[in-house]
């Protein structure tokens, strides 16, 4: 009998692809959605990609309550914990998206050991796992931890740090046969699985759109389908156990990220930017454009990622940086959401 692999908010863009990887590799899959009416919005959206048959049910759950958990977990054999509050926090308030991240892991673990699943796989993010304040340049690795208590930290990067935080004390005082592992991710981009799917992925739909240039920001970029492949690898590795691993791709300023999308799209990329945008410009947006304030302490900075433990362990690689762009862009214009 096949595995079965409970997958934590299967309408997101990154759990849709795991819960499609699975389907395809002969798993047994359950997801958590929010509501019943949901399930058919993800059985429609994996059905692009593979035939769920018989092998995709659905458990409703929310990470701000109790409810559910553990009717999801029964029977379950591992666990992708990839839902999280996501996005830009634009009431200033951290705790707003702290709480629920934090919370929201630790309710997915108890209700985890609880039924003994063999291991947990929880999605975080390569900014928990970097030098707070990016001034200093260089290359990062597991063994770094963002630092909770610079008064400066974003919102979002001080959520995915606290939830990871909570997750790996959690274990710490856990006796039993479940294992965690930690996938750290960079900017997530791929082909969509629905337009309903799109929201972290928009700023490919920007720059096919157009704009007067790019700010001179750079990201590690790793396609949804390779970051799906990482939480699998992570979950049947027995090396894996107990283990963080960078999941973050190749560096690709904006500005190469638009002339890839010219390249790749033809026509329909050529309103895509081709300069950057002078800093003191972008300074000046960043006044009165929240989402641009967030990214500024990124500007200019070259911070990278070592992915040579995934690679080691896993056996992992993303596919250059480029590909996936223009793949995502591809399937945005496909599904008439640019």
């Amino acid at each position: 009998m096949a595995e079965t692999v409970l997958v934590t908010g299967g309408t997101g863009y990154v759990a849709g692809w795991c819960v499609a990887e699975l389907l395809k590799r002969g798993y047994t899959v359950r997801t958590t959605v929010r509501s019943a009416a949901k399930g058919e919005q993800v059985r429609r959206a994996v059905s692009t990609e593979v035939d769920p048959e018989d092998r995709l049910g659905f458990a409703v759950a929310d990470l701000t309550g109790d409810d559910g958990w553990a009717q999801a977990m029964a029977g379950v054999d591992h666990v992708l914990h990839v839902a999280s509050p996501l996005g830009i926090d634009h009431s200033g308030d951290a705790e707003s998206l702290i709480v629920p991240a934090r919370d929201g892991t630790l309710r997915v673990l108890r209700a985890a050991t609880a039924a003994g699943v063999q291991r947990v796989v929880m999605t975080s993010a390569a900014n928990t796992a970097s030098p707070s304040s990016y001034r200093d340049e260089g290359v990062s690795d597991e063994t770094v931890w963002t630092d909770l208590n610079d008064p400066t930290l974003q919102p979002y990067r001080r959520s995915k740090t606290a939830a990871e935080r909570a997750a790996w004390d959690f274990m710490a005082s856990y006796d039993g046969p479940t294992t965690l592992t930690t996938i750290l991710p960079g900017a997530v981009f791929g082909p969509v699985l629905s337009a309903g799917t799109v929201g972290s992925v928009q700023i490919i739909g920007r720059l096919i759109r157009g704009m007067p240039g790019t700010p001179r920001i750079g990201l590690e970029i790793v396609d949804v389908r390779d970051l799906a492949d990482a939480h699998i690898r992570a979950m049947t590795s027995p090396e894996a156990a107990g283990q963080r691993f960078l999941a973050t791709g190749e560096f690709m300023w904006m500005l190469d990220m638009a002339l890839a999308l010219r390249s790749g799209l033809g026509e329909a990329g050529a309103k895509a930017p081709t300069r950057n945008l002078p800093n003191v410009a972008v300074r000046g947006l960043a006044l009165f454009d929240r989402n641009l304030r967030e990214i500024m302490p990124a500007l200019g900075r070259r911070a990278v990622h070592t992915t040579a433990k995934a690679e080691r362990v896993l056996g992992w690689k993303s596919r250059p940086a480029a590909e996936t762009v223009v793949a995502c862009g591809q399937s945005l214009l496909a599904h008439n959401a640019v």
